[in-house]
C-alpha cells in the first residue's frame, strides 16, 4: 500500500490526465485534429502515472497484482508478435494508421493505465476518477449543447452533419454522453451525494439524453438504457428484503434487452430501432473474422485491417451491405479487431484481461448488498464501456475510460476486502510527519514530471508529422512538401499522406513528382490498394509498371471483377 500523499497525487494524474485526453483535440495545425493530438496526451499521462506507480509503488504492484501484470505483459507481448511478424509497415503497426492510431503504442499506454489505477485504494481516490469522467462529460454537454444552440465554432469537416463533440464522431459522443449518464444516475441516487451537485448531474443528463438522440447515433440510445438498467438493478438490490426482486428484475429487463436486440436485426416490435449501418458492421465482422482465422497466431498486424478488407469482405459487401466503392479500416467491433490483429494469442489474453474486470465485479456485488455509489458508477460506466465496443471503435478519448476503470474495478476490490487499516499500520501512517509527506508530494511531482515529458516524446512523432504535413500541404511550396514525406523518428511516414501527396502534384501539374511519389508509396505499402490503383491510372507510368499495378490491385481485391474503377 503506498501512501495516503502519493495515492492522492497518482489519483489526481489518472483523473486529470484521462480528462484532458478525453477533451484535448487541435483544428488548426493538424490535418487530423482529434486521434494525433489524443494519443499525444495519452503519452504524457500514460508515463507520469507509471513513474509515479513504478517508484512509489512497486512492492504493491507485484505483491498484490501479479496475475494482473502477468495478463498485461502477456497482452503486451502478443502486440509485439503481431507487430513484427506483419507485412504492413513498421511505423502503421506502431503509432497506428492514420484517423484511428490504434496501434501498438496505444494499446501499450492504455496498459500503462490500468496498472498504475491498480494501486489506488481509498474511496475518495475512485471518487476523484469518477468526477474527471463527470467533467470531461459537462464539457461534451456544454459544447453539444452550443453547437445545437448557436452553431458550431470548430471548424470541423463534418460529412454527417450531426454533433461531434470533442471525438469527432457522432457515435462516439452519443456513446461517451450514455456513459455520462449512466455514471450521473449512480450519484444522483445516492443520499451520500450532496443535493446540489444531484440537482446538477440531474438535469445535466436530461440535456445529455437530449443531445444523444440529436446525434441518431443507436449507441448512445443503448449505453443509456443499459446504464440506467444497471445502475436499477444494484437499488432494487439494496432496497429489495429478497432475492425474487432482484431475479425478477434482471428477468425483466433481460426480456427487454433481447427485444431491443431482435429489434436491430429488423425483427420484433422494436425492429424500428435497425440502421443500414448495423449490416454494414456483419460484413466487417465477417471481414475480420477471416483475417484472424487465416493468420491464427499473429493475426495481420495492428490497425492493418484497411489493407486487407477488400481481400476479406464477404461476396455480400461487394453487392449490397456495405456496397463496392465502400471501405472501411476498422471492424467496428473491439474483440473482432483484435482477432484481425493478432489472432487467437492477442483476442484471448485482451479477454483475460476483461475477466478480471467481470470477477472484480462481481466479488464486489455478493460481498455487499447496500447502493454503493461508486462502486456501481464504476460498475455502470464499465459496463457500458464494454457493450458499445462490440459495435464501435477504439477511439482513444472514449477508449481510455474502458482501461482506467478496469484497473480502478480490480483495485477497488482489493481494496474493499479489508474494511479497516490494520491498527499497528494506521499508527505507522499518523505518525508520518509532515515534513516527509511534504518530501513526498515534492518527488512524486518530480517523478511524475520526468515521466509526463518522456510521455510526450514518445506520442509526439504522428502529431509531428501530420502537422509538418498539414502546414506543408497549406504553405503549397513543392520544397516543404517533399521535406514533409521524408521519413524519420519523427516523421514517419503514412500511406495515406503519399496518397495525398501523388494527388497534390497531379492535379497541380507536376507529373514526374506524382509518379515518383506513387513509386515510392508502393515501395512503402504493398499492401495498400490506393497506392497501386494510382501508379495504375498516372499517364507517366510505364506498361510494365501498369501491368505490375494491375496484378497487384487483383491481388488485393480478388473478388471485384473491376479493380480499375475509381474507388
Amino acid at each position: 500500500m503506498i501512501q495516503d500523499v502519493i495515492e492522492k497525487k497518482l489519483a489526481t494524474y489518472l483523473s486529470v490526465g484521462s480528462f484532458a485526453v478525453t477533451i484535448f483535440m487541435l483544428t488548426s495545425t493538424t490535418s487530423d485534429p482529434v486521434n494525433v493530438t489524443k494519443l499525444f496526451v495519452l503519452g504524457g499521462v500514460s508515463l507520469a502515472a507509471l513513474a509515479t506507480a513504478l517508484v512509489f509503488g512497486y512492492k504493491t504492484l507485484i505483491l498484490d497484482f501479479k496475475p494482473v501484470l502477468g495478463l498485461v505483459v502477456i497482452f503486451n507481448c502478443f502486440l509485439w508478435l503481431s507487430t513484427l511478424s506483419s507485412r504492413a509497415p513498421f511505423a502503421q503497426n506502431y503509432f497506428g494508421t492514420f484517423g484511428r492510431n490504434n496501434g501498438l503504442l496505444t494499446y501499450a499506454l492504455f496498459s500503462v493505465i490500468l496498472i498504475s489505477a491498480l494501486l489506488l485504494n481509498e474511496n475518495g481516490s475512485f471518487l476523484k476518477a469518477i468526477y474527471g469522467l463527470l467533467a470531461a462529460g459537462m464539457i461534451n454537454v456544454i459544447y453539444c449543447a452550443w453547437v445545437l444552440v448557436i452553431g458550431d465554432f470548430i471548424p470541423w469537416n463534418n460529412p454527417y452533419g450531426e454533433i461531434l463533440g470533442l471525438f469527432g464522431n457522432p457515435d462516439f459522443i452519443s456513446a461517451f454522453l450514455g456513459m455520462f449518464i449512466a455514471a450521473s444516475l449512480a450519484l444522483i441516487v445516492s443520499g451520500k451525494t450532496p443535493t446540489l451537485l444531484r440537482i446538477f448531474l440531474s438535469l445535466s443528463s436530461l440535456v445529455a439524453f437530449y443531445e444523444i438522440y440529436k446525434s441518431r447515433a443507436i449507441q448512445g440510445l443503448v449505453v443509456t438504457a443499459l446504464g440506467v438498467v444497471i445502475v436499477g438493478f444494484y437499488l432494487v438490490r439494496s432496497y429489495a428484503k429478497s432475492s425474487l426482486y432482484s431475479y425478477l428484475y434482471i428477468a425483466i429487463t433481460t426480456i427487454f434487452g433481447v427485444t431491443a436486440i431482435l429489434g436491430t436485426l429488423q425483427k420484433g416490435p422494436l425492429d424500428f430501432v435497425y440502421k443500414r449501418s448495423v449490416s454494414f458492421r456483419g460484413s466487417y465482422w465477417r471481414a475480420a473474422w477471416d483475417m484472424g482465422s487465416t493468420h491464427p497466431f499473429t493475426g495481420i498486424g495492428l490497425d492493418t485491417y484497411g489493407d486487407w478488407y477488400r481481400r476479406a469482405r464477404p461476396p455480400i459487401a461487394l453487392i449490397d451491405t456495405p456496397g463496392i466503392q465502400v471501405i472501411s479500416n476498422v471492424a467496428h467491433n473491439v474483440l473482432m479487431d483484435f482477432f484481425a490483429s493478432g489472432g487467437y494469442p492477442l483476442l484471448i489474453s485482451y479477454l483475460m484481461v476483461l475477466i478480471l474486470g467481470i470477477v472484480s465485479i462481481a466479488k464486489v456485488t455478493f460481498r455487499r448488498n447496500e447502493f454503493d455509489r461508486v462502486f456501481v458508477a464504476l460498475t455502470s460506466v464499465w459496463i457500458c464501456y464494454q457493450v458499445q465496443s462490440v459495435i464501435s471503435i477504439n477511439q482513444i478519448g472514449l477508449a481510455i475510460w474502458g482501461w482506467l476503470f478496469t484497473g480502478l474495478l480490480i483495485g477497488y476490490e482489493k481494496s474493499t476486502k479489508v474494511e479497516s487499516l490494520d491498527a499497528h499500520e494506521a499508527k505507522v501512517k499518523s505518525g508520518q510527519s509532515k515534513k516527509s509527506k511534504n518530501q513526498g508530494a515534492l518527488s512524486t511531482q518530480l517523478v511524475a514530471g520526468v515521466g509526463f515529458i518522456l510521455g510526450l516524446i514518445i506520442a509526439l512523432p504522428p502529431l509531428l508529422a501530420d502537422s509538418n504535413w498539414f502546414h506543408a500541404t497549406k504553405s503549397r511550396s513543392l520544397t516543404k512538401i517533399e521535406m514533409a514525406l521524408v521519413d524519420g523518428p519523427f516523421n514517419p511516414s503514412s500511406s495515406y499522406r503519399y496518397a495525398q501527396a501523388v494527388s497534390l502534384f497531379q492535379n497541380s501539374n507536376f507529373p514526374e513528382l506524382a509518379h515518383k511519389y506513387a513509386l515510392l508509396a508502393v515501395k512503402f505499402n504493398a499492401d495498400y490498394f490506393e497506392a497501386w490503383h494510382q501508379l495504375y491510372l498516372l499517364p507517366q507510368s510505364t506498361k510494365t509498371e501498369k501491368i505490375e499495378a494491375l496484378s497487384n490491385m487483383k491481388r488485393l481485391d480478388p473478388k471485384n471483377p473491376d479493380v480499375t474503377s475509381n474507388q
